[in-house]
């Protein structure tokens, strides 16, 4: 059983990891051109951008630390899951606001899949 929940902790690292680039890249690109055609002020995009950017860097680091946290349980060293159950109940709770907030916009279950998977993963026996 511990393999399979540190197995599941890394595939919700890389989850986390893709979808950080997808975010920074993709996200912005669309996000970017939205903001364009109605003519928002340049420091308002900027803000935007820098604050966008951000959160990608974040997510960037959730996922590397998560993904060294279960690499290194996978070669049997004793390292405590603690800091990815903290990403794991933030990737959640996030994911329960964003849905909220947007009318249940079922894309905020990108946040939502693997928090629970990380909740799963690194939750103490």
């Amino acid at each position: 059983m511990t393999r399979v929940r540190n197995v599941l902790g890394l595939i919700a690292a890389i989850i986390i990891l893709l979808s950080s680039g997808a975010h920074s890249f993709l996200g912005w690109k669309a996000l970017g051109a939205q903001l364009a055609a109605t003519n928002a002020p340049g420091d308002l995009v900027n803000g935007l951008r820098i604050g966008w950017q951000f959160g990608g860097a974040a997510m960037l680091g959730f996922g590397l630390i998560v993904a060294m946290i279960f690499v290194h349980r996978l070669r049997g060293d004793g390292v405590p899951t603690f800091f990815a159950l903290i990403v794991g109940v933030l990737y959640v709770a996030f994911g329960a606001w964003a849905l909220v907030v947007s009318d249940f916009e079922p894309f905020f279950a990108i946040f939502i899949v693997p928090g629970v998977m990380l909740l799963f993963a690194a939750w103490p026996r």
